[in-house]
C-alpha cells in the first residue's frame, strides 16, 4: 500500500475565493489532499455563501486552525502579496506548530 498523500491546508483572504479554488484544483490533480476554507462570505462578483455572523466567524476561525493541525504544510494564497489579519494569525499558528508555510506570491 502506498504512503498517504501529502495534506496541504490552504489559507488566505476570502476575497481570493477564485484563486483558492484554483490552487485547490491544481493540488488535487497533483495527488494532494487539500483542506481549505469551506465557507466564503457573500461579496464581489463570484458565487458565494450567505453573510456570516461574528459568532460564526469565530467558530470558522477555530475550525481552520484544526485544519492546519491536520495538514503537513500550509499554502497561503496571497495574490499581490496581500496577507490580512486573520491569515497572519493562521501563519503564526502554523509556524508555532512547526508546519512549513509557503506563499503563492512574494510577501
Amino acid at each position: 500500500m502506498p504512503d498517504r498523500p501529502e495534506i496541504v491546508c490552504i489559507c488566505g483572504s476570502t476575497r481570493f475565493v477564485d484563486e483558492m479554488r484554483a490552487a485547490n484544483r491544481d493540488l488535487t490533480f497533483a495527488g494532494v489532499i487539500v483542506v481549505a476554507p469551506g465557507v466564503f462570505p457573500r461579496g464581489g462578483d463570484h458565487e458565494a455563501d450567505e453573510p456570516i455572523t461574528d459568532e460564526q466567524k469565530t467558530v470558522l476561525g477555530a475550525l481552520h486552525l484544526r485544519k492546519i493541525d491536520l495538514a503537513d504544510r500550509v499554502l497561503v494564497v496571497n495574490p499581490g502579496g496581500y496577507v490580512g489579519e486573520s491569515t497572519s494569525r493562521e501563519i503564526a499558528y502554523a509556524r508555532a506548530t512547526g508546519k512549513p508555510v509557503s506563499f503563492t506570491d512574494p510577501v
